[in-house]
């Protein structure tokens, strides 16, 4: 996963799973010093592909668990950088998991 090994270059934080915690400051992930990342360093044309491969695994992982979130919400935290609506990350949780 080139796309992935680019972004833990760039930025020094990526998520472990199965818990989707950072690995550099145990916040969930995405951080918020990944999310904070200037735009010229890390553009959405390389975020949108790596959290598509990355939101059917978090899905598996962290729906279900005891007070986790449910999918939409998952993919909202993944895709904070997309103005999504409730229903579009709905949409989005059905056709990635």
């Amino acid at each position: 996963m080139t796309v992935l090994g680019g972004i833990r270059t760039v930025t020094g934080h990526i998520g472990s799973q199965p818990t989707w915690d950072c690995e550099a400051c145990g916040q969930p992930w995405p951080c918020p010093a990944f999310q904070a990342i200037p735009p010229d360093q890390l553009t959405t044309s390389t975020l949108i592909p790596a959290m598509a491969l990355l939101v059917p695994s978090a899905i598996r992982d962290l729906r279900g668990r005891p007070e986790g979130p449910e999918p939409p919400e998952i993919v909202k935290r993944f895709l904070w950088f997309l103005p999504l609506n409730d229903d579009e990350a709905r949409a989005i949780a059905l056709r990635l998991r």
